[in-house]
């Protein structure tokens, strides 16, 4: 697992601050989530036990790396807010008197815990009564420590937005927004002004400002307007970062509180950069920069002068120089044009004959950027061809990107990413006999609808914790928080028919060759159910035709995704590559040779 370093001062060397790997022998305690203090003494640190969503969180001495107060147990999607160095806010569920794997969870709460009390005396700020239940509540408190801010959500997108002056405890809360139809949070403050951001009639998000006092929407003022690209800000060293993804690719530009543009910053190439931010004192922030071929880098960013200094590189046995992405635009079945990421080795032959991986997920609002994984790495090394179209449900192209690849237009997800497959078929890239899809969880249930809708588009299929029945999905755990992006099968006979229309699991049909299929789930998945998988698994060895296998890939220690040691990576895409490169035809590795298996 991932360790997290430190350096005390500048000049010092990096030492170890976290190790997730000394967490437990197997390794399947995982780190989840760090925040510090604010002056940086505490650090509070959520981990996962065997892959599960359910957290427990663990306050330390920075300095010493003592633990310094009882663990807190039984928390759930939440995250770590300090206020001053006296406490911080999380939220959690009521623990479900049913299995933790398959209970429904759905009245999400908001709690204060102060340093050297016992958890059972933690303070409920908001979720306690059935007039404030949401199915997720989330707090952060402000840089200066005088706002909290509340999120209710009742589903996955869209939430309200309440503000609590601290230095009144007895105040009531302020209601800036008391309904779900955007996505709003404050990004920063200036004394009683407040710093929104907001795609609330801005599909592509903007930057407003409003005074705690009156703070509705009808007195916003737009601070960095909305553009015709979506608007990923931060903030660090008395500025605003205004990242723009232009077709996936990063644009970042400096403005200062006033809202005057200082800079378009000078980036080190084509690819994602992300990360700026800091306290405001401080003039030095950080960024990462990263692509499809380039390890993640750190990089120091002085915010007076504009420049840029590599601060910090893995050492990965890697050539990155070998490699290339071409973006490429494919048009779908209804016309919409939609970008992809072809990423592979220099000099490819496209003669229709190389292994490729197609990777989606197409949905949450969730955008696929750039980034470097080694796993990918390691396939390209062997000759094969990534492939990551932008599919509508994410969120590359803001609002209503989203919303196309939602309840009802969920199809057109489905129909962009066959549209990518023949795409690189038409284009050589690669054929039906060397092709692969994968996705994972929503990416889960794009492989399993692309696969039973079009089985003769590819060779190999890769549902990785797959939402593969969307008849009852809602019906487990926190299934119906998914319901803004899906529907559910009993919100109208309509509905109904359309989730049964693609659901993988009732439409695997009779007398259908299907492409050699590896299913992989974690019994520990209590977010997306392993059930899923064994239905799907099921389905398809019930009722294929001709030789190509199907197989599930169980994980016993392990959940979605969470809770994996290196050790257990590698066999698992071990594994999934073995199984890839076999039903393609691949006895050896393709770098080694170019014989085939025969017959």
């Amino acid at each position: 697992q991932y360790v997290v370093y430190r350096k005390k001062e500048e000049e010092d060397k990096v030492e170890v601050f976290i190790d997730p790997n000394t967490f437990s022998e197997d390794g399947t305690i995982s780190l989840s989530g760090l925040s510090f203090s604010k002056n940086g003494k505490l650090a509070a640190y959520s981990i996962s036990e065997g892959g599960s969503d359910w957290r427990k969180i663990i306050v330390m001495d920075a300095e010493n790396k003592e633990i310094v107060e009882d663990t807190l147990v039984d928390i759930k999607f939440s995250g770590i807010s300090w206020f001053k160095n006296e406490g911080f806010f999380y939220s959690s569920y009521d623990k479900p008197d049913g299995s933790e794997l398959s209970a429904k969870t759905d009245q999400h709460k908001l709690y204060y815990h102060k340093l050297g009390s016992k958890q059972s005396e933690d303070e409920l700020v908001f979720g306690g009564v059935d007039s404030e239940k949401h199915r997720y509540v989330s707090g952060s408190v402000t840089e200066d420590d005088r706002f909290l801010m509340l999120y209710p959500r009742v589903s996955t997108s869209g939430t309200k937005l309440y503000i609590k002056d601290l230095e009144d405890p007895q105040g009531k809360w302020i209601t800036v927004l008391d309904h779900t139809d955007s996505d709003t949070y404050v990004i920063d403050n200036v004394g009683t002004k407040l710093y929104l951001v907001t795609n609330l009639n801005a599909p592509n998000q903007k930057i407003v400002t409003t005074d705690v006092s009156n703070p509705g929407p009808e007195n916003w003022t737009d601070f960095i307007p909305e553009t015709e690209h979506v608007l990923s800000p931060s903030t660090g060293g008395g500025y605003f970062f205004a990242e723009y993804m232009i077709d996936a690719i990063s644009k970042v530009l400096q403005y200062d509180y006033d809202g005057n543009l200082v800079r378009e910053i000078a980036l080190p190439g084509l690819g994602n950069a992300g990360g700026f931010g800091g306290k405001k004192e401080n003039k030095i922030d950080y960024y990462s920069f990263t692509n499809y071929y380039t390890p993640s880098r750190i990089y120091k960013y002085d915010v007076e002068t504009g420049k840029s200094e590599l601060y910090w590189q893995p050492e990965i046995a890697f050539n990155s120089e070998a490699y290339e992405s071409k973006q490429v635009f494919y048009t779908s079945k209804d016309g919409t044009r939609v970008p992809m990421m072809i990423t592979h080795k220099k000099g490819v032959e496209l003669n229709g004959k190389n292994p490729t991986i197609l990777y989606g997920y197409g949905g949450f609002n969730i955008s696929q950027y750039p980034s470097f994984r080694i796993t990918n790495a390691v396939w390209m090394e062997e000759g094969g061809i990534y492939a990551v179209p932008n599919l509508r449900g994410g969120g590359e192209y803001g609002k209503e990107w989203h919303k196309a690849g939602t309840q009802m237009q969920k199809q057109n997800v489905f129909d962009d990413f066959i549209a990518a497959a023949e795409y690189l078929i038409d284009n050589k890239y690669t054929s039906k006999e060397y092709l692969a899809i994968r996705g994972g969880s929503n990416g889960g249930l794009l492989v399993g609808a692309t696969m039973t809708q079009r089985p003769d588009l590819m060779q190999v299929a890769l549902p990785a914790v797959g939402v593969l029945d969307m008849l009852r999905y809602h019906t487990f755990t926190a299934g119906a928080g998914w319901a803004y992006d899906y529907g559910t099968s009993e919100q109208s006979k309509e509905m109904f028919e359309y989730l049964k229309g693609y659901s993988p699991v009732h439409n695997v049909k009779e007398n259908t060759e299907y492409p050699a299929t590896l299913i992989t789930t974690g019994v520990h998945d209590d977010r997306v159910v392993p059930a899923h998988s064994f239905k799907f698994a099921a389905e398809l060895q019930s009722k294929q035709t001709g030789e190509n296998p199907t197989l599930i890939r169980i994980e016993t220690d392990a959940g979605h995704g969470a809770g994996t040691p290196v050790a257990k990576t590698i066999e698992q895409y071990a594994d999934i590559f073995g199984f890839t490169l076999f039903n393609m035809g691949f006895d050896v590795l393709p770098s080694k040779t170019k014989k085939k298996l025969k017959g």
